[in-house]
């Protein structure tokens, strides 16, 4: 029983957005085709590009792939619908996104009802503490 505590929970980690510097970021850039695709079809982008950073930390890879897949040509829930999606492909299951303002209770329920996995949301202020819950098992 002492030995399970050795092991690292990889559930614990935690991912760290602030969501204004990618919209900026998505403001400031230049499109390649690729990179229209990736908009459009962010989740072809998220395998193909996460797949090319096995080497950098998981925060790292976060990031780069966080650059392509939010736009300022969607919703602000779209937009985090798709930073939690890339966080729990990337298997973190605790998300903070700083925003640069509080979200309606409107656009908590639209995130919730939008992401594929149960979650829960917290927010306090322009914080917004995301926990992707495990799903029970079916068999």
């Amino acid at each position: 029983m002492a030995d399970s505590r050795l092991v690292p929970d990889v559930r614990s980690e935690k991912a760290s957005f602030n969501y204004m510097e990618y919209l900026s970021a998505s403001c400031k850039k230049q499109w390649s085709f690729l990179d229209a695709i990736y908009g459009v079809l962010p989740f072809f982008g998220m395998v193909l590009r996460s797949r090319t950073t096995q080497e950098k930390s998981r925060q790292d890879n976060l990031n780069a792939l966080a650059l392509q897949v939010v736009s300022t040509q969607v919703s602000d829930e779209i937009n985090i619908v798709r930073l939690i999606e890339l966080a729990q492909q990337q298997n973190i299951y605790s998300v903070d996104i700083h925003l640069p303002y509080g979200l309606t209770d409107q656009q908590l329920v639209a995130i919730q009802e939008e992401c594929k996995h149960p979650l829960t949301l917290l927010q306090k202020d322009e914080h917004l503490a995301v926990e992707i819950l495990q799903q029970p098992s079916t068999h």
